[in-house]
């Protein structure tokens, strides 16, 4: 297709109060650039085999769909797995066999949590520029395995552990045990931060790399999608649930160096499986640097920032021309009039003459995918607040079951195994999903997948905000039991008449709220997510996640500081007596926090426009433009 100058407005006048509404009739599509890496223009989000070669038809037929997506399941259940497995058992290992003080192991162990997800944007980073989804699984999923394998032996060798002699339990909670050696806290921290750097790798890409596996152009597209994330989310409830009963079993049975062992075990055999799949999987050739297309972006709209779109000296906005899009493994994206500041970096001069650097001159799509990125933070950063109070429930709920009865009849549930009850409910609600919840929501709804995406991520924090505040009244209720009935000093002992099972309210809302919450999340993120930047997409969930981890331990200390007083004996909220703590008035807190979370969420909802919706009202903005522009001018 031939280049075609649109010149400035001074051709046709045009009214100040349309300017925003006019600026998609000045493009142009040429082909005269050189390209940021000399490589030449492929062409958009084609499924190719591992060798980067495009499938041909009959290839598309022999892979993907739902058996490639099942050895990807197996992966991700591995790895939840030895995530929640880590994340029940390290404090506790770092309390009774490394001799820290439970605070420091905990917040030792947040920061595990927050750095292997915060940091999955370099995981994500990776898959987009240079390695591809596949082949950054495999190098992150070795790694992690090799993290895993060092902490099982920090369990099993005397000589990477302190000395347990006269050590009981009076001793630990007198801080008397021997503590751990320098070297031997340096060799812990390394391994378990080496699996964390492997977890980040995996996790953005995992979601992504099997929902490539089924086909864009099938008419049952929308539908695999939405099935694939509800089961995707299922298997990494199936995960958390055999860490928090059957490796909190072995470890009571059989010992730290087992449960850890176990996790290692199971890691080496889910790689085992995704790697015997690679004949069935589909690929997306790796986009180039996304980060060096930002920059150009920035750079070229920074050079042209006093340019006025209403200039003599426009040529017009540059694109590519035909169905070829200037991104590998990426296709065209439509031009919108968000951020209009950035348009400039697109915006094509006189003086730019035929052969412009692409650090002056970007096309429309390069722009419109840093667009894209920015438009989509609000959305994954309104979900810190679920994350957050994840995080606060992991160890406040099980210092809550300490002082309640766990017995269910005859069977004593172990403490640690608490955290469970979640993941049952998830496993309930989305076994029930399609069957109950989508036929009733779509009456209500109209929606024909019975919510949207930004819906469900609604519900889930509304949820959430119920939770915690259960959570409040409960905490409150069993607070004023145990100081009537004596045990205000005694808050590691049961109270026999008080059931742990109470916490199941605020258990099964947390799940609810995570399953709707993360799910329509992730869902939201990769359809919205430019087609070569979407890893990095899906990790704005994991980077979420993360930060809520971060703003827990920091809330936590601020609390700490604020409420307590050594001077005047006064504990804090967070005390490790919990009966003479206030955790009630934290959870109060949180329910504020949720609040103007969720009123923050309303309106970042209310302004976004789904990408689908947003094309077609461009299109047709544009063509009723052009048709008056055809009739104004002579």
């Amino acid at each position: 297709m031939a280049a075609r100058e649109i010149k400035s407005p001074s051709v046709a006048p045009v009214e100040a109060p349309h300017r925003r509404k006019r600026l998609g009739m000045y493009f142009l599509e040429s082909d005269d650039r050189r390209t940021a890496l000399g490589g030449g223009y492929m062409s958009g989000a084609t499924p190719v085999n591992i060798l980067g070669k495009p499938l041909t038809e009959a290839s598309v037929s022999k892979t993907g769909g739902w058996l490639a997506a099942f050895f990807i399941f197996g992966n991700e259940m591995a790895e939840r797995m030895a995530y929640f497995g880590l994340s029940v058992n390290m404090v506790a290992f770092m309390f009774y066999v490394m001799h820290r003080p439970f605070e420091d192991s905990a917040n030792a162990v947040n920061n595990f949590l927050g750095i292997s997800q915060a940091s999955s944007v370099l995981g994500g980073f990776l898959a987009d520029a240079f390695l591809g989804r596949y082949w950054t699984i495999a190098i992150f999923t070795t790694i992690y395995l090799a993290g895993l394998t060092g902490i099982t032996l920090c369990a099993t060798m005397t000589s990477l552990m302190p000395n347990q002699d006269k050590c009981d339990q009076i001793a630990l909670l007198m801080g008397n045990c021997e503590p751990a050696e320098p070297w031997q806290m340096l060799y812990l921290y390394t391994v378990l931060y080496v699996t964390a750097f492997g977890a980040a790798g995996i996790r953005p890409c995992v979601s992504s790399f099997g929902a490539d596996q089924f086909d864009e152009r099938s008419k049952d597209y929308k539908e695999h999608l939405d099935r694939f994330f509800n089961f995707f989310y299922l298997s990494v409830t199936v995960g958390a649930i055999v860490a928090f009963t059957a490796v909190v079993y072995i470890q009571i049975k059989h010992g730290w160096g087992s449960a850890f062992g176990s996790l290692a075990i199971a890691m080496g055999m889910s790689n085992l499986v995704f790697f015997i799949g690679t004949p069935l999987y589909r690929h997306r050739l790796p986009g180039g640097s996304p980060l060096t297309r930002v920059a150009q972006v920035l750079v070229a709209a920074f050079r042209k920032r006093k340019a006025s779109f209403q200039s003599s000296e426009i040529v017009g906005l540059y694109e590519l021309p035909g169905k070829r899009s200037a991104v590998k493994g990426s296709s065209k994206i439509a031009h919108t009039d968000d951020f209009r500041c950035l348009d400039k970096a697109a915006l094509k001069l006189k003086e730019d003459g035929v052969d412009p650097s692409p650090w002056r001159l970007c096309t429309v799509t390069q722009v419109e995918e840093i667009k894209i990125l920015l438009k989509l933070v609000p959305i994954p950063a309104c979900t810190i607040m679920l994350n957050l109070i994840l995080t606060e429930f992991l160890t406040l709920s099980v210092q809550q079951a300490y002082t309640l009865n766990t017995h269910m009849g005859r069977l004593k549930l172990p403490v640690t195994c608490m955290p469970v009850f979640p993941g049952l409910s998830i496993f309930l609600l989305l076994s029930l999903y399609y069957s109950v919840f989508v036929p009733l929501s779509r009456k209500i709804t109209g929606h024909p997948h019975g919510a949207s995406q930004l819906q469900r991520v609604g519900i889930g924090l509304a949820v959430s905000t119920v939770s915690v505040a259960w959570a409040g009244i409960f905490e409150r209720y069993r607070r004023h039991y145990a100081i009537q009935h004596g045990y205000e000093a005694s808050f590691l002992t049961p109270m026999p008449d008080l059931s742990a099972y109470w916490l199941l309210i605020q258990y099964c809302l947390i799940g609810i709220a995570e399953v709707f919450c993360i799910v329509g999340l992730l869902e939201f993120l990769y359809e919205e997510a430019p087609d070569a930047m979407r890893s990095i997409g899906s990790a704005y969930a994991a980077v979420a996640g993360g930060l809520g981890c971060f703003a827990a331990t920091i809330l936590n200390n601020i609390v700490k500081s604020i409420t307590g007083n050594e001077e005047k004996r006064r504990p804090t909220w967070l005390s490790q007596n919990i009966n003479t703590g206030r955790f009630d008035n934290f959870y109060w807190l949180l329910t504020v926090m949720s609040v103007i979370n969720f009123c923050a969420f309303l309106f970042a909802a209310h302004r976004y426009q789904y990408r689908a919706k947003q094309v077609t009202e461009t299109r047709e903005q544009a063509n009723v433009q052009l048709s008056t522009r055809d009739h104004t001018l002579p």
